[in-house]
């Protein structure tokens, strides 16, 4: 499930001006966010909703984040209906319920909401709750997408590359996962790579294929981790460098990715006792990149 982020309050900002200790400001914003959706303030009720989901200045409560979700939702709050389809999807503070998260999602999306319309697309394309539909998922990942939509982006770039759905097309996979990829989507960057790797809706280029690559292994993506440390063993797009290359395959290992330990295996019989040991000092000593 994919929740709506939340929006910053006025209340919050009054009270930032009024130089309130913190402590107080968490009270007192629950307070009037509380006295706001009891009077029947739809966005009240989904902001209390959102504060009692992530625990933000209340105690964590599923339950109470269900109720308020559903008493906004019911109203015609857009982000509430979105956020109760997802507690129903995941049987969060609720029974899971695949029917009534598909009820509110499609609230939520026909009235433009990008992040029900991807769940949308997310809920076809698995045929969770409902019957397997690549032509249904493409279509709401298509408007989630032209919402802008990260998710929904890197989805239909790959509807697209695979054909399911939509006619196979390798520019419009291409198109689609540049644009998740300029968002910082880490399955698109990866893909990009693979594109560009490969030569699919666009000329063959290992340097741009080592670019995207890397900024998805920088993140963490355990299979961009391991197509970068081929490109390193192989020496494409980059000075072939196999301390490098065992590097991110012993990442992307750590993370059970079990290519990147065949990689690996294969990539030590080629090293030194001295440039395994440096290999395994790098990747101690990495951090994800924010």
């Amino acid at each position: 499930m994919t929740i709506a982020k939340p929006h910053l309050s006025f209340f919050l900002l009054a009270f930032i001006t009024m130089n309130i200790p913190v402590s107080a400001h968490a009270n007192l914003f629950a307070e009037r966010q509380l006295e706001a959706a009891e009077r029947g303030n739809a966005y009240a009720q989904y902001k209390l909703g959102d504060m009692y989901y992530n625990g933000d200045r209340v105690p964590q409560d599923y339950a109470q984040a269900f109720k308020w979700y559903r008493k906004a939702a019911e109203q015609g709050e857009v982000y509430a209906q979105n956020n109760l389809g997802g507690m129903y999807y995941d049987g969060v503070g609720v029974p899971q319920d695949y029917a009534q998260a598909f009820k509110w999602y499609s609230k939520a999306a026909e009235r433009g909401d990008a992040v029900a319309q991807y769940n949308l697309g997310a809920m076809s394309e698995s045929g969770r709750g409902v019957p397997r539909d690549y032509t249904q998922a493409a279509k709401w990942y298509h408007e989630a997408a032209e919402r802008g939509n990260a998710n929904a982006q890197y989805r239909l770039g790959a509807l697209y590359e695979t054909g399911h759905g939509v006619p196979q097309d390798y520019a419009q996979a291409f198109q689609w996962y540049s644009e998740a990829a300029a968002q910082g989507n880490a399955d698109a960057q990866d893909d990009l790579g693979s594109m560009y790797y490969k030569g699919r809706g666009v000329p063959q280029d290992y340097s741009q294929a080592l670019k995207w690559h890397r900024k998805a292994a920088e993140q963490g993506s355990a299979q961009a981790q391991c197509n970068l440390g081929v490109l390193y063993a192989n020496g494409q797009g980059v000075q072939q460098d196999f301390v490098e290359a065992y590097k991110w395959f012993n990442l992307s290992a750590a993370q059970e990715y079990l290519t990147a330990a065949k990689h690996r295996g294969t990539v030590s019989e080629l090293m030194t006792s001295e440039q395994i040991a440096e290999g395994q000092r790098l990747s101690r000593e990495w951090k994800p990149k924010q």
